[in-house]
């Protein structure tokens, strides 16, 4: 390896780390002959990590030989991370261990949508998760913002997001000020996919695609093993790809985007507009669980729609698995099955199959999951 100490040492741990995260319980001899590192080398980085309590030594599993190598582990259980997914009205909120296993979840409810107002929504919550878990703020070990626009991740800069009005806004530098954590933050959707790769569907995949349709539709990209930024942090946004031509009106201030032709607010409104009310989600979807003609009909048109682009998407990046989360899975295969029927009949060669992987606090955990991978990188911001 080439650098300096520092850098071989932060190269041997997040090599150490990535290892134990993906294949478990190890003893130092089997990390030496895996990485290819001298025993002293792992002897130095293990002792290291179980002085910072991130690695710790577990049961020892007799050999063929009779003797009992002690394997180690990544000490999950022993420290935090915080997770904030930011809407407009609400922020979903996680305190999970570093497995992104959450130990204690809330909704903070947002009336103010200025920078100041959600940090601050942010702050008060995290003594309300950390009471929830019984767990105290020294175990915290970094904070995971997702924000739904165009993020910059090494910079920590939020560089628009249309839904609250931001630009060139240094998010994570201003919460780090009053979290006291290192922060990291990225677009709701690669964070989504970020969890994916490190715990979730993704996890035995190099490259594949993380779809999601709720409020907006984006579709983040793992390549190699990494998340896809794109040249200007703006990859991955299917949901603002031309769907229909001079048509409705996008929150991104564009006409015919995708996302306002097959988003849920659109099928929510159309909906309504087909049955001359002023619908809400849980009569659109109680509608959808009753077979309501309308409702299926949107439902299938929405997903028909997705699945032509999502087709060339695939033609494109040739993704191993597609995995699809968003609150629209709830209407499962009356979305699902048209997508794929579409999807199928415009895709050129490679056919990968499609995963729904969501549970209700699957953003924020996926917020989560960018203090995770940051710890895990050793890539740490200033907590000011």
């Amino acid at each position: 390896m080439k650098g300096n100490a520092s850098t071989s040492r932060a190269l041997n741990r997040r090599l150490i780390l990535n290892l134990l995260r993906n294949r478990g319980p190890i003893s130092r001899a089997e990390l030496a002959s895996v990485t290819g590192l001298s025993p002293a080398a792992v002897t130095f980085v293990v002792t290291e990590l179980m002085d910072e309590a991130l690695v710790v030594e577990r049961e020892a599993v007799a050999s063929s030989n009779g003797r009992r190598p002690i394997p180690v582990d990544i000490n999950y259980e022993a420290h935090l991370a915080l997770g904030f997914k930011l809407n407009r009205s609400s922020i979903d909120c996680v305190l999970t261990d570093l497995a992104t296993s959450p130990l204690a979840t809330l909704q903070a409810t947002v009336t103010d949508i200025t920078p100041e107002g959600m940090i601050e929504a942010i702050r008060v919550t995290i003594p309300r998760l950390l009471a929830q878990a019984a767990r105290e703020e020294k175990d915290i070990m970094g904070i995971g913002v997702s924000i739904p626009g165009e993020v910059d991740p090494r910079n920590g800069v939020c560089l628009q997001s249309p839904r609250f009005g931001w630009r060139d806004l240094p998010f994570a530098e201003m919460l780090a000020e009053r979290g006291h954590a290192p922060v990291w933050i990225d677009d709701d959707v690669n964070a989504f996919a970020i969890a994916q790769k490190l715990f979730g569907a993704g996890r035995n995949h190099r490259n594949f695609a993380a779809l999601a349709i709720g409020a907006g539709i984006g579709c983040s990209l793992v390549l190699n093993g990494d998340i896809y930024h794109g040249s200007n942090s703006a990859a991955g946004k299917l949901g603002h790809i031309t769907s229909v031509p001079g048509g409705a009106l996008c929150e991104c201030g564009r006409r015919g985007c995708l996302m306002a032709h097959a988003a849920e607010p659109y099928m929510i409104a159309e909906w309504g507009r087909r049955r001359g009310v002023e619908p809400t989600r849980a009569d659109f979807a109680a509608s959808a669980a009753t077979g309501d003609e309308d409702a299926l009909e949107i439902l299938a048109n929405a997903g028909s729609r997705i699945g032509r682009h999502l087709a060339d998407l695939v033609n494109l990046f040739d993704p191993e698995v597609i995995v699809v989360g968003g609150e629209a899975v709830q209407f499962g295969n009356a979305l699902l099955d048209p997508l794929k029927r579409s999807m199928e009949e415009f895709l050129f060669f490679s056919k990968p199959e499609i995963q729904t992987d969501w549970v209700p606090s699957s953003w924020a955990r996926g917020a989560a999951a960018l203090a995770t991978q940051g710890i895990f990188d050793f890539e740490r911001l200033p907590s000011g």
